[in-house]
């Protein structure tokens, strides 16, 4: 915890520029079309920086960092993933998707397969995906206001969700978009200047990454250990711990021997200045280890886990429903084209700096391992290494950065939320919009004091595989094959996310240990999409080979693959 005067400034100062601008754009806010798609007035560089701002979660600006630091190179799948589904999204999934005339995802459905049922279970699907991952961004904000201010975990997703559902309410996507737009630049400058310094006081010690030995303290640190943990200790010179060590009461006890070590909550564990730490059990233990690939991300079955996490991360995004809406909100389909073109340029740009952070942090506060806190590096790493008034200031920039990952990602989630229940349950208003996103954007706020056992990126991961294995395949198969039938779609919809919605509910309630499950239950369990997506997949297209085809094909095909200037579009037009 910093507990800096700076730092509660920043948080206050991005929390007030977050609900200004979004009192701006209520100033333009009237019809339902501004509430859904902003009119589909909204340009491809200004949309771009909009997707890239709520695209950039918790998981990215917190958990990433996290990850790398924790298990080494076999967490770069989760940026490459996060940024190379644009690709797929851009190829497959942009244009057409622009071109249907619809509003929401449910929309989609119905337009291409001509169901309302089947648009009911889309509706489902929008809402369980986007609560699975409103979940996580609320997780972080009180991991977040902990770490820096010292308040309790719940003030947090409190907080987030006060000023997400106030901006949703009031203007609806035409708010958020200027929101969200400014707040991915304030993101990239808060963790870009961050991870510039260290690395630039990386480059002056010359400090080795890759060696045998582990990370080391450079300060004599004392480190409280909130939850039981098992850690891994490679050498225990210099290490005391009073509390509970491997069931047993001690005062000041000194490890005496390498291996597995439980340490009890409420422990204190104390680091000379120079002593190896010690890091959660299963995790790299060197430098040699961590920089090497091919060890996962703990538990058994690596190469599975990182054939999944491809899987999750490269298809899920073509199934984020708070995605997909900001296509629609494209004046056509080339302009939905350009703006996934301009995302993956801002994606790659920013997701560099993380992967510096994580680095640099294990090599300048690597006692976040013993605990298995890592997610918490980013925001600590800067001040700590630093010191001074300007690690507070970066410490700073690094909370309003963190605090506008949060409220951007939710942002565009209760968007989506609130315009699939409004135009699928209720009868599409205005009111209805806004009745749906209070509704929405308070039920994930008990759910995130649930998911906290599991770091960020997991959490965000897990709803990535639910959207994979649901809405990608619906939206795949009904844009690039004529065969898709309705029962097919729905039958895929229920049976993938079934298997994945299952396998989340299980790893929430920690399932994925391995003394719970075990073996390859467990990391299933941990990382489904390798198993759900292909069912999902396979369940549609063999159900659709059985059942009867959509009426009208060829037109419904035309429509999404042929340029708007030939005239074959049509828009929809909401109540207002």
């Amino acid at each position: 915890m910093t507990g800096s005067p700076l730092t509660a400034a920043a948080l206050l100062a991005a929390a007030v520029a977050t609900v200004a601008i979004g009192a701006y754009g209520v100033r333009l806010s009237r019809t339902t079309s501004d509430f859904l798609v902003a009119s589909r007035s909204v340009g491809p560089r200004w949309n771009a920086a909009a997707i890239s701002g709520e695209y950039l979660s918790a998981a990215s600006f917190l958990g990433v960092a996290g990850l790398i630091a924790k298990y080494g190179a076999d967490a770069l799948w989760y940026p490459v993933g996060f940024t190379a589904g644009y690709l797929g999204l851009l190829l497959f999934v942009a244009a057409p998707l622009r071109r249907s005339g619809a509003y929401t995802v449910p929309d989609f459905a119905e337009f291409r397969l001509g169901s309302a049922r089947l648009r009911k279970v889309a509706m489902l699907v929008v809402v369980v995906i986007c609560v699975f991952y409103l979940a996580p961004q609320y997780q972080g904000a009180g991991l977040a206001l902990k770490t820096l201010l010292g308040v309790p975990v719940w003030i947090g997703p409190l907080l987030v969700g006060g000023i997400v559902i106030s901006n949703v309410v009031g203007g609806g996507m035409r708010s958020i978009t200027f929101v969200q737009a400014f707040q991915y630049w304030l993101k990239l400058t808060a963790i870009a200047i961050p991870a510039l310094a260290l690395l630039a006081l990386f480059l002056h010690d010359r400090a080795e990454l890759g060696g045998p030995l582990p990370p080391s303290v450079q300060h004599d640190t004392t480190v409280a250990i909130d939850t039981d943990v098992v850690v891994q200790v490679i050498d225990p010179a210099g290490i005391t711990v009073t509390g509970a060590l491997d069931g047993r009461d001690v005062n000041a006890a000194i490890i005496n021997t390498p291996g597995d070590h439980t340490l009890g909550a409420g422990s204190t564990l104390t680091l000379a200045a120079g002593a190896a730490t010690p890091v959660v059990a299963g995790t790299p233990g060197t430098g040699s280890a961590w920089i090497a690939s091919g060890g996962g991300l703990g538990g058994g079955h690596p190469l599975y886990q990182v054939v999944s996490i491809i899987v999750a991360t490269f298809l899920g995004t073509m199934g984020l429903p708070h995605v997909l809406v900001r296509f629609y909100t494209n004046p056509d389909g080339r302009a939905a084209r350009r703006t996934a073109l301009a995302v993956i340029a801002m994606l790659s740009v920013f997701y560099l700096f993380p992967i510096l952070l994580g680095v640099f942090s294990r090599l300048y506060v690597p006692q976040l391992l013993i605990t298995g806190t890592a997610d918490a590096a980013v925001l600590l790493a800067p001040g700590s290494t630093v010191g001074g008034v300007a690690g507070q200031l970066l410490g700073a920039l690094v909370a309003a950065g963190a605090i506008a990952a949060f409220l951007a990602t939710s942002s565009g989630l209760l968007v989506s939320i609130a315009g699939s229940l409004a135009t699928d349950v209720l009868r599409g208003r205005v009111r209805d919009f806004r009745v749906a996103a209070v509704i929405g954007g308070l039920i994930p706020i008990p759910l995130s004091m649930v998911v906290s056992g599991l770091e960020l990126s997991r959490s965000v991961g897990l709803a990535f595989a639910v959207a994979a294995s649901t809405l990608c395949p619906l939206l795949v198969l009904g844009i690039w094959w004529r065969g898709l039938t309705a029962t097919g779609a729905a039958c895929g919809l229920i049976t993938g996310g079934g298997v994945c919605g299952g396998a989340v509910v299980v790893a929430i309630a920690g399932g994925v240990d391995d003394d719970v499950l075990g073996g390859w239950p467990a990391v299933m369990v941990g990382y489904p999409a390798a198993v759900s997506v292909p069912l999902a997949f396979a369940t549609m297209i063999v159900v659709s080979r059985f059942t009867r085809a959509t009426p009208d094909v060829a037109r419904i095909f035309a429509r999404m693959h042929v340029p708007e200037r030939l005239g074959m579009g049509v828009e929809r037009v909401p109540k207002d």
